[in-house]
């Protein structure tokens, strides 16, 4: 039996064990990007397919024959036609909870940026501005401590409460929120208290039709001036062209962003073009330690493994 990994230059760069996967079946055709146009030759003959951003249609679907499982190269699952899967009788697994420490530590060094001023630090040393200093502290920018804070969390999940855990150790308090326009279940807090409430609202929910845009003018409006937005999840979670329009006006303090809604952005996009230090944009990196990445890996061989030996393998959508 044959396999097929459409797009693995999103998840190594020469420096991950293919070892189990190899163990899993073979032959492998390894790509490092696949065209939407490369994708119907390139699985046609294969009995396995592993994608992670490269979205397998209803014609790529029914044109693989030989086609047994399709295995996404990540827990978000949108890039495949489920129906048509589920219609082929195919069944599409996904990888889970590989991440965890990587976002977690990702969320906390985006927060201690923040709160630190790190950035404006930098450019102050950098510009010679400590060396100008009459004393051997400059306080140019306040600082403020995480401990005692208030971190409003959305989406409690795997990711959610691996920062929770975390928070509580550096002192924080920890607001879980409810879904939107929903009433609060015991040991969730309303969303909108919890987005007035806090210090740090950080993302954690899948992007839904019913969580596009959940931050735009309204929630800014309700947090604090002082507090800062953090997003480690999907871009469409937030509004960008409100977000600047929040920070521009100050109305929020903040925000950090690893993720947008157009990825790889153009070089244009408004949200590159903030000068300001009150937002710092990281490359959708939060997930790549190279642990995180080895993890996905050897979660998707044992995938493979499992469906052919009849075990649970992390099946999603339809069925």
């Amino acid at each position: 039996m044959s396999a097929v990994f459409l797009d693995f230059g999103s998840a190594t760069r020469g420096d991950m064990d293919c070892t189990k996967l190899e163990q899993a079946i073979s032959p492998w055709c390894f790509y490092e990007e696949s065209s939407e146009q490369q994708v119907l030759e390139r699985i046609k003959d294969v009995e396995v397919v592993i994608s992670n951003k490269v979205f397998l249609n209803r014609a790529a679907i029914f044109a693989a024959d030989r086609l047994k499982l399709i295995c996404v190269a990540a827990t978000g699952y949108n890039n495949i036609d489920l129906v048509a899967a589920a219609e082929r009788n195919i069944p599409v697994c996904n990888v889970r909870a590989y991440a965890t420490p990587s976002v977690v530590q990702h969320v906390f060094m985006l927060m201690l940026n923040l709160s630190c001023r790190f950035v404006e630090y930098q450019a102050l040393v950098k510009s010679g501005g400590w060396q100008a200093s009459k004393f051997f502290c400059p306080l140019d920018f306040g600082i403020e401590e995480l401990s005692g804070k208030t971190l409003g969390i959305v989406g409690y999940g795997e990711l959610g409460k691996g920062v929770a855990e975390i928070a509580k150790a550096f002192g924080m308090q920890v607001l879980i929120a409810e879904r939107k326009n929903m009433p609060a279940r015991q040991g969730r807090v309303a969303f909108d208290e919890v987005i007035s409430q806090a210090d740090f609202v950080t993302l954690h929910c899948p992007l839904s039709t019913d969580t596009q845009d959940l931050m735009s003018q309204r929630e800014f409006e309700l947090m604090k001036s002082s507090a800062y937005l953090i997003n480690t999840a999907r871009g469409g979670l937030v509004s960008e062209t409100d977000l600047l329009h929040s920070l521009t006006t100050e109305k929020i303090a903040g925000a950090a962003l690893d993720v947008l809604q157009e990825e790889p952005p153009r070089n244009d996009n408004l949200i590159l073009q903030h000068q300001s230090a009150n937002l710092i944009v990281t490359p959708h990196m939060a997930w790549a330690s190279r642990q995180s990445r080895q993890r996905l890996l050897d979660q998707l061989a044992d995938n493979i493994n499992n469906f052919f030996q009849g075990k649970s393998f992390n099946q999603v959508g339809l069925r």
